[in-house]
């Protein structure tokens, strides 16, 4: 890949072997990136440590090689925007709250999961619970007797925001009425994902953020976090999920759905690249380098569709 004006990134977390739908991702980043004769970075979100399992990077790194994937910058090797590891961004993200409090968009919160629970007016959709109905906002950054360590939230502003999704079109959303104002840090001290990964594109120049239709969700956020931190936020493209046949999740626990199963299965890289692109209907054939799938790839095939079953058995 030659550097031009195009910079996508590829970001796991190191929690556990790359699921298939993360492989499908980094797959689809890769080519956009090629086909743009673009920067691919490879970032590493290992912010919640706990959570980290020790040797995972290097597993992951060492699958996606195994895929055909490269990237011109990264953990491993390096390049002008490093660090590109979250646990070593943190001066970034406490500059991004600086400036964020001097501006008065910020302020201390104590309030538990269950007291949000209690007051919300209306439920968030997906996984990240209710509404937060901005209890504590005017306290400020006043200290007082604490129920528990508190957070720090972003002071919403009341309007829509708009986001042009290449595959996805027009997302519409205003923030404060659907999300309310959310957490920048928890109160253990952890950056929040929203905070930290809008602040690294904005720091390493990111263009295009391609990831999966699950994320969909965080993409008026992250726009608004960025326009509110003085920067440009990056295009979208959240493409289809990889899913089981049937459209649910594909369960961990039932085995086979991470690359290194497969990889361990005996099964042939151009394979796995085969049946991922058969699932999201980039091509359809029996074996298929990366290469292969760039000198072929159509992005417009992506356009639309939230979901893509995968046929398992296609592995063998």
């Amino acid at each position: 890949m030659s550097s031009g004006a195009y910079r996508g990134r590829f970001a796991p977390s190191p929690t556990g072997d790359l699921h298939l739908g993360s492989a499908a991702a980094a797959i689809v980043a890769w080519c956009s990136a090629r086909v743009a004769a673009g920067v691919l970075v490879l970032r590493v979100e290992d912010l919640d440590r706990p959570r980290v399992v020790p040797g995972v990077e290097e597993r992951q790194l060492e699958d996606l090689r195994w895929l055909g994937l490269d990237w011109h910058e990264g953990p491993d090797v390096g390049g002008p925007r490093a660090p590109y590891r979250q646990s070593e961004r943190g001066a970034a993200y406490e500059a991004a709250i600086a400036a964020l409090a001097a501006r008065d968009l910020v302020y201390l919160c104590d309030c538990s999961r269950a007291d949000i629970a209690r007051v919300a007016s209306a439920p968030h959709p997906g996984e990240e619970g209710p509404r937060y109905p901005g209890t504590c906002r005017a306290h400020g950054m006043a200290s007082r007797a604490w129920k528990r360590p508190p957070a720090l939230r972003l002071r919403v502003p009341d309007r829509d925001v708009v986001v042009q999704d290449a595959l996805q079109g027009e997302i519409r959303q205003n923030v404060w009425r659907t999300v309310g104002d959310f957490v920048l840090r928890r109160g253990d001290s952890v950056h929040a994902y929203q905070l930290a990964v809008v602040v690294d594109d904005l720091a390493m120049g990111i263009t295009e953020v391609v990831r999966g239709a699950d994320l969909l969700a965080s993409a008026p956020r992250q726009a608004l976090l960025a326009e509110l931190l003085g920067g440009t936020p990056p295009r979208f493209a959240h493409l289809p999920m990889v899913t089981a046949p049937d459209a649910g999740r594909l369960a961990k626990r039932a085995g086979g759905a991470t690359l290194r199963e497969r990889r361990d299965a005996g099964v042939a890289a151009e394979q796995v690249v085969a049946v991922l692109a058969r699932a999201l209907g980039l091509a359809d054939v029996g074996a298929l380098t990366v290469l292969d799938l760039c000198s072929r790839f159509d992005r417009d095939r992506l356009r639309g569709r939230t979901i893509a079953p995968l046929d398992a058995e296609a592995f063998g």
